[in-house]
C-alpha cells in the first residue's frame, strides 16, 4: 500500500498570506475606492538593468543561430558565470576555486535542495524570527528542529549558545524578517561554534547586496575557519531584480568535510543527478550583473530601495516607533506600539491608513507583537505610506 510522506502531516498550516489576503480582499469589497499601499511583499518593484536585458537579448539572438546556439548547459553552472562569481568574491578578498560556485535557479530552491546532503536523524537550528521555509523544509524532512529566540536585547542577531547542539545551523545576515546583520565578531563565534561541534552553517546571503557598513561581511567566507563549517547560498532576486528570472548561486568549499565524505563532491554528484542546468539566456543575463556597468546600475536601483528605508526609518523615528533594520537591509522590523498584537496592527494600520505591512507572528511564535516592512515597493507609495504612519501616530 502506498505511503505518503507523513511528516506533511506535522506542517502547520500557513495562515499568514492567505490572512492578509483575505483581510485586504474583505477590506476592499467595501471600501472598493480606496488604494492600498502595499509594505509586505518582498518582492522587488524596479524592472531588470539595461545591461542584464541587453545580455538576455543577445542570448536570445545566439540561440537562434546554429554557431551560437547552446542546449543543455553543465550542472553546475556555465564555466563562464562561475568564474564571473569567484572573481566577484575575490574583489572582497575571499578565494574561490570556480568548482566551489554552483549555479542555480535561486536561494529558495536550494535551500531546499541542499537538504539532501544531511542525513535526516541531524538536527536543525533556526534563530527566529526566521524565514519560514527554514523550518517547513525540515519538518518535511522529519528532522528534528531547535528553536533559538533572538530578540530586541541582542539585536535579533545572537551568539551561539553552547548549551545547544546541532548538526545544521541557519544564519540569515542581513535578516529576513528583521533586518538585523551579523557583527564579524558574532559570525566569528559561529564558526567557531560550528567547528567545535562538527556543525554546518547554512548561511543565507541573499540580501548581502544592501550591507553599507564597512565592517559587516558580506559573505561567511570572509570569516576565519569558515571553509571548514559552511555553505554559502545566494541570490540575483533582490540584488538585481531576478525574482521573475530565478537565479542564484551556492558557495561549497572544497574543504568542507564530515564522515570522511565531502561536501562538495556530494554536490556536485547531487546536481549532475538532479538537474539539467540553468537556461543559457538567463546565465548569460546573471553575468552582465558582474559587469562594471551591470554593477553600477544595480547599485543605482538598490539605492531606491535603501531611500526607501530612509524614509520609512524617519517616519518611525518621528513617532517614536522602535525597529531594527532599514540601514544594511530591505526590510525593516518594527515593535508594535501600544502592546498590540501583530494582527491587531496589521488591522490598525489597515482600516486607519490603508498601509499593508506582514505581521511578526508569521516568522515564529516570538515574532507576535512585531511587523515587517519592506522597502521593495514604489518611492511614491512608500513616502504616502510614511506620511501616513506620521500622521496616524502623532
Amino acid at each position: 500500500m502506498f505511503t505518503p510522506n507523513l511528516n506533511y502531516a506535522n506542517l502547520k498550516d500557513s495562515y499568514l498570506f492567505y490572512n492578509i489576503a483575505k483581510k485586504t480582499d474583505a477590506y476592499l469589497e467595501i471600501h472598493s475606492s480606496q488604494r492600498l499601499l502595499r509594505l509586505g511583499i518582498g518582492d522587488v518593484s524596479l524592472p531588470l538593468c539595461g545591461a542584464v536585458i541587453n545580455a538576455l537579448h543577445s542570448a536570445v539572438d545566439d540561440q537562434a543561430s546554429a554557431d551560437t546556439f547552446n542546449g543543455y548547459m553543465p550542472e553546475r553552472g556555465a564555466p563562464f558565470l562561475r568564474s564571473t562569481i569567484a572573481k566577484h568574491y575575490a574583489k572582497r578578498g575571499v578565494t574561490l576555486a570556480d568548482d566551489e560556485v554552483f549555479v542555480s535557479s535561486g536561494a529558495s530552491d536550494e535551500l531546499g535542495d541542499i537538504l539532501d546532503l544531511f542525513d535526516k536523524s541531524s538536527s536543525a537550528l533556526v534563530i527566529e524570527p526566521a524565514y519560514p521555509a527554514y523550518v517547513d523544509a525540515n519538518i518535511i524532512e522529519g528532522r528534528e528542529i531547535i528553536h533559538y529566540h533572538a530578540s530586541e536585547a541582542d539585536g535579533f542577531a545572537p551568539y551561539p549558545d553552547e548549551s545547544l547542539k546541532a548538526d545544521i545551523i541557519y544564519l540569515c545576515s542581513p535578516n529576513n524578517p528583521t533586518g538585523a546583520v551579523f557583527s564579524r565578531d558574532k559570525l566569528q563565534a559561529w564558526v567557531n561554534y560550528a567547528n567545535k561541534n562538527g556543525s554546518v552553517i547554512l548561511f543565507d546571503a541573499a540580501y548581502e547586496a544592501f550591507i553599507e557598513d564597512e565592517d559587516i561581511p558580506h559573505s561567511i567566507f570572509e570569516i576565519d575557519g569558515a571553509r571548514t563549517c559552511a555553505i554559502e547560498i545566494c541570490s540575483l532576486s533582490k540584488t538585481a531584480g531576478f525574482t521573475g528570472t530565478r537565479m542564484g548561486y551556492t558557495v561549497v568549499p572544497h574543504d568542507l568535510n564530515r564522515c570522511e565524505m565531502n561536501l562538495n563532491a556530494m554536490w556536485v554528484r547531487n546536481r549532475t543527478t538532479k538537474t539539467n542546468g540553468i537556461s543559457y539566456i538567463i546565465q548569460k543575463g546573471a553575468a552582465a550583473v558582474f559587469t562594471d556597468e551591470g554593477q553600477q546600475q544595480i547599485k543605482a536601483n538598490i539605492q531606491v530601495y535603501k531611500n526607501n528605508a530612509k524614509v520609512l526609518m524617519q517616519a518611525l523615528d518621528k513617532v517614536g516607533i522602535t525597529y531594527c533594520g532599514g540601514k544594511n537591509a530591505p526590510y525593516i522590523w518594527l515593535k508594535c506600539p501600544n502592546g498590540m498584537s501583530s494582527w491587531e496592527f496589521f488591522d490598525y494600520l489597515l482600516n486607519n491608513i490603508q498601509v499593508v505591512g506582514t505581521p511578526g507572528a508569521g516568522f515564529g511564535e516570538n515574532g507576535d507583537g512585531y511587523f515587517r516592512f519592506t522597502t521593495f515597493g514604489n518611492p511614491d507609495d512608500t513616502a504616502l505610506a510614511a506620511q501616513k504612519i506620521v500622521e496616524l501616530f502623532s
